[in-house]
């Protein structure tokens, strides 16, 4: 009667033990699986934070190329009616281009932005100390190429017209002619930026610029 009473005692304890051990078991395969997830989470975050640093980085290095481009056209205003290839400056839209490589699934109307061939060629500058590359393309929005901004064939913005009237100056109120100036044209050129850098970052940046 005692040994019976000793066995159930026993096996009773053993079954708390191993009921114990499965809870045990199962909250280790939680907490292995949540540790797992936080990780991940982690890493998520961490590599979208980088992303984003590296896109910022781009755009940054991708405005100094604008003012680059736009400042070239300032200092080349006299030469702005023909094509400049090594310059990266068409004097025409070119607007079969496929700037960025993603209209069209031909390469013949790209932008040779990274030496693979392409309709037009960039002017890519020297890789900064970040290792962004930078490389830019100028268009003139004419039709064509060769003809001055005042050809009909060109977006084109007039500047002011200065002078002065004499007005009603003499008898009779006859209106007197005064001096005017002749107005200046100015024209509009589109800047297209491509900014390449670390971890197969790629950005695409355009303005807009009046000379």
């Amino acid at each position: 009667m005692n040994n019976q009473k000793f066995f159930s005692c026993c096996t009773s304890k053993y079954r708390q033990n191993g009921l114990a051990l499965m809870i045990s078991l199962i909250l280790l395969v939680v907490m292995s699986l949540a540790g797992i997830a936080l990780v991940r989470s982690v890493d998520t975050g961490v590599l979208a934070a980088g992303n984003l640093a590296f896109r910022q980085g781009a755009t940054q290095a991708g405005q100094q190329g604008i003012e680059m481009a736009r400042q070239w056209l300032t200092d080349n205003v006299a030469l702005l009616n023909n094509d400049n290839p090594d310059q990266g400056y068409y004097a025409n839209s070119q607007n079969f281009l496929d700037l960025t490589g993603n209209r069209t699934t031909t390469t013949a109307d790209n932008v040779n932005w990274d030496g693979s061939g392409g309709a037009s060629t960039p002017n890519c500058l020297a890789g900064d100390a970040q290792g962004y590359t930078v490389c830019y393309i100028i268009h003139r929005l004419c039709d064509t190429s060769g003809v001055a901004l005042d050809s009909g064939t060109c977006t084109t913005k007039d500047g002011a017209r200065g002078g002065s009237s004499l007005g009603a100056g003499r008898q009779m109120g006859t209106y007197q002619e005064g001096s005017w100036t002749d107005t200046t044209t100015f024209g509009y050129y589109r800047i297209t930026i491509r900014t390449e850098g670390p971890r197969n970052t790629v950005g695409f940046l355009q303005a807009f610029v009046i000379i």
